[in-house]
Parts: C-alpha cells; sequence; structure tokens
C-alpha cells in the first residue's frame, strides 16, 4: 500500500492540476467569449454548440436560439449553392474555408461576412467539429460599392475637377482631358486659372467665389481657353465637399461643353428674328428694333427716320408669272436695298411686298436721299427678268412720339405715294390717331 503521506502527495497533485486545468480553461473561454470577433463551434455534422456574444450581436439571435441547430438558421437564401458546395468540399479535404458570404439577421436585416471555418480533428485524424471565425463587413461592402459608384462617374462623358481647399487642381478625368486638350499632367499642381479666357471680368470671379462661400455651390455658363488657345463656352458646376469638422476638404466641378447648344441657339435666334424668304429681318424683330429705339432717343436725343417701301403693281407680277417669280423678285429686291444701307439700319419684311426701313441718327434730309438714290437703283435694275417701281414713305421722329403712331405717320406717306402717281417717295408730317 501506498504509504499516506505519499498518497496525500498524490491527491494534492492531482487537484492542484486540476484546478491550473479548469483556470486555463476559464481563461480561454472567457477570451474566446468576450473577443472582438464572432466565433461559433459546430459539431462533425454541423451543428452550433458554441457562440461567443459577437456572434450574437452580430446575429441578433440569442444562444438558445442557436445552440443545436445547423447554421442554415443564418443564411439568407441569396448565395449560390456553389459556394456551399465549395465550401464542404474544402473541409470534407480537411483543409480550411475562406470566403465571403450573405447572410441573414434574426430582424430579416442582410449583412455580408467574411468567414474563416477551420475543422478540428482527433488523434485519429477524425474531424470532430467545426470552428468559424468571422467578421461582418457589410460596411466594407457598402464602401467598395460606392467606391465602384465614384469610379463610374468619375468616368462619365461629363468633365470632372478636383481641387484642394486652395483651388489647386488635384485629379482630372478622360472627359475633361477631351474637352479642353490638356493631358493631367499639365493641370495638376495648377489652379484652374489657367483656363481663363478673358471674357469675364474681376467681379464675375468673385461672384462665383462668394456663391462657393455662401452655399458651398456654383453653377452658371463661362467661357474658357483650352490647350489650343480656343476660346468657347460650357456649363459649370461647382460643389464643395466637406471633411466632419465642417472645413472644406475639396471642390468639385463638373462642365460639358456647350459650344454646339450656343451654336443651335444662334440659329434659332437667327430663324426667330429673320423673313424666310429674304433673309432681312422679319416685323417682329423690326418692331422690337424700332421700340428700341424710341426708348433710347430720350437718353441719346439721336435724330432717325422711318421709312416703308413697297413694289408698284406687284399683284400684277404674282398673278401673270406666278408666285414663284414673285419670290424671286422680292428676294433681288432686299438684296439691292441693303447694298444702299450702312451696316447700322435695319432693313425688314414688313409683311407680303412691303418693307420698312430704320436710319439710326440720320434726319429727314439724310432719308431723303437715300429714298430717292433707292428709286434710282430700282426703277433701271430688272428683278428676275421683271421691270418694277417702288414706292416710298418718309417720316422723321418727332421728340416723345409713340412707336405706333410714328408707324402710322410713314404708312399714310406711303399711301400718298401711291396716290400721287408711284415711283416716287414722299414725307410725311404728324397723323392723328
Amino acid at each position: 500500500m501506498m504509504e499516506p503521506s505519499l498518497h496525500q502527495a498524490f491527491n494534492q497533485a492531482r487537484v492542484s492540476g486540476e484546478a491550473n486545468l479548469r483556470k486555463r480553461f476559464e481563461q480561454l473561454y472567457n477570451a474566446v467569449e468576450q473577443s472582438p470577433v464572432a466565433t461559433a463551434i459546430t459539431d462533425a455534422q454541423g451543428h452550433i454548440e458554441f457562440v461567443n456574444q459577437r456572434f450574437l450581436a452580430i446575429t441578433g439571435y440569442g444562444r438558445d436560439e442557436l445552440l443545436g441547430k445547423p447554421p442554415a438558421l443564418i443564411q439568407s437564401g441569396m448565395t449560390p449553392d456553389a459556394v456551399y458546395d465549395q465550401l464542404w468540399t474544402t473541409l470534407h479535404d480537411g483543409l480550411a474555408w475562406e470566403g465571403e458570404l450573405l447572410n441573414r439577421r434574426k430582424s430579416g436585416e442582410l449583412y455580408w461576412e467574411a468567414q474563416t471555418i477551420t475543422p478540428v480533428t482527433n488523434t485519429a485524424g477524425e474531424v470532430v467539429s467545426f470552428v468559424t471565425v468571422k467578421e461582418d463587413i457589410t460596411r466594407r461592402r457598402e464602401q467598395e460599392n460606392e467606391l465602384r459608384l465614384m469610379a463610374a462617374a468619375f468616368d462619365t462623358g461629363q468633365a470632372i475637377l478636383i481641387t484642394d481647399p486652395d483651388m489647386v487642381i488635384c485629379r482630372v478625368n478622360q472627359a475633361f482631358i477631351d474637352i479642353t486638350g490638356y493631358q493631367s499632367h499639365e493641370v495638376v499642381g495648377k489652379t484652374p486659372r489657367l483656363f481663363q479666357s478673358g471674357r469675364h471680368d474681376a467681379a464675375f470671379y468673385r461672384r462665383l467665389r462668394q456663391a462657393l462661400s455662401d452655399t458651398g455651390h456654383w453653377q452658371g455658363e463661362i467661357w474658357n481657353r483650352n490647350a489650343c488657345g480656343d476660346i468657347y463656352p460650357l456649363w459649370q458646376s461647382i460643389s464643395a465637399v466637406y471633411a466632419a469638422d465642417g472645413q472644406v476638404r475639396h471642390f468639385v466641378s463638373v462642365f460639358h461643353d456647350i459650344a454646339e447648344r450656343k451654336r443651335m441657339e444662334r440659329e434659332l435666334e437667327v430663324q426667330a428674328m429673320h423673313d424666310h424668304l429674304t433673309g432681312v429681318y422679319n416685323r417682329r424683330a423690326f418692331d422690337a428694333a424700332l421700340a428700341r429705339r424710341v426708348a433710347g432717343s430720350a437718353r441719346d436725343k439721336q435724330p432717325f427716320t422711318l421709312l416703308m417701301f413697297d413694289i408698284d403693281h406687284f399683284k400684277r407680277v404674282n398673278d401673270t408669272y406666278g408666285h414663284d417669280q414673285g419670290d424671286i423678285v422680292l428676294q433681288r429686291l432686299a438684296q439691292r436695298i441693303k447694298g444702299c444701307l450702312r451696316a447700322s439700319d435695319v432693313l425688314a419684311r414688313w409683311g407680303g411686298e412691303e418693307f420698312t426701313i430704320l436710319l439710326h441718327g440720320t434726319g429727314h434730309e439724310g432719308a431723303w436721299v437715300l429714298a430717292e438714290r433707292m428709286l434710282r437703283s430700282v426703277r433701271g435694275q430688272a428683278f428676275g427678268g421683271y421691270w418694277i417701281t417702288i414706292s416710298i414713305g418718309v417720316a422723321e421722329y418727332l421728340p416723345g412720339e409713340t412707336h405706333e403712331a410714328l408707324v402710322r405717320r410713314v404708312d399714310q406717306a406711303l399711301y400718298d405715294a401711291k396716290h400721287r402717281g408711284r415711283d416716287r417717295a414722299v414725307a410725311s408730317g404728324p397723323v392723328s390717331a
């Protein structure tokens, strides 16, 4: 028999060893339980035997809802079966599996997590359990998607320029290079003053900077100069990007070339203001010019005179030779009269075969000289093979007169010229409304 002292010593050693083992187990358990990394242990059939606090926090389940259940409880049903097939093939081969899975919390919310699953074997090499370590990567995934979205937006057809808070250029995209002609290395480190065309004064840029300071945003039409020195219009939007402390971190400028749009606008404006047959101004444009001249006369005290003329017996041309020939006569007459005028004078087709002329800075005497020249020029010239004459009414603007009253006077003068035999000019005095 073992001596009492030896037996006692053996029992003390056994108790002490069990206590140390228990202490170490408790330390290990607490470390795993309180780990910031979600951890789960399943048996060889995949049933959950242990989950730590972080696992519970991520999934939203209680421990009693998970223990004994398969991990399918948190699966979203949206992960392809092929992923799970590859996962189990790897684990059955005795290897660790790493990957990302889309799972579902108890609340129903989807979330992404990165997992590492490691098989645990006994001394005989048999798999007895699996240890899963996982991390919620939903936020990282969202950030990656945002970055991909930003990258896609950066490579659109809109030119993008990014500066630091001091307006020093940090980055440009391909559309910027295509529109401006500048390569990235030619502009990075410089300021947008490089592109200024000289068409805008200092006050324009002060207003722009003030808008950015007050609201963090400015947009509008601006004229810049490209790498070839050409000046072109663009529509630009500039926005401030703020840091968490409220300070400006960047300015992002987005713009596109509107030269073609401006060209089309000018073309439409020309079409809206000009007579489609003769190419001279139409009645609407002439009315606007006359109204502006009447309004301006009170300020500058400059004289001006209105002429109105039409083709004598023009109906005979249309009735005898057709409207196509009549149109040719109108076109050539307009060009002939235009050759008698200064660049500042305004010639318009008033309607039918009737035309008007606004003579800036010209009184009655000068207007009368022009009228006589017009009569001679038309009288001695064939228009489309037809000889025609014109009758002209002349009326100098009277201070304080409305443009409607002036038009009535010149129309009356033209009427008088017709009744006095045509092929002549008649000057008009004031007429009542």
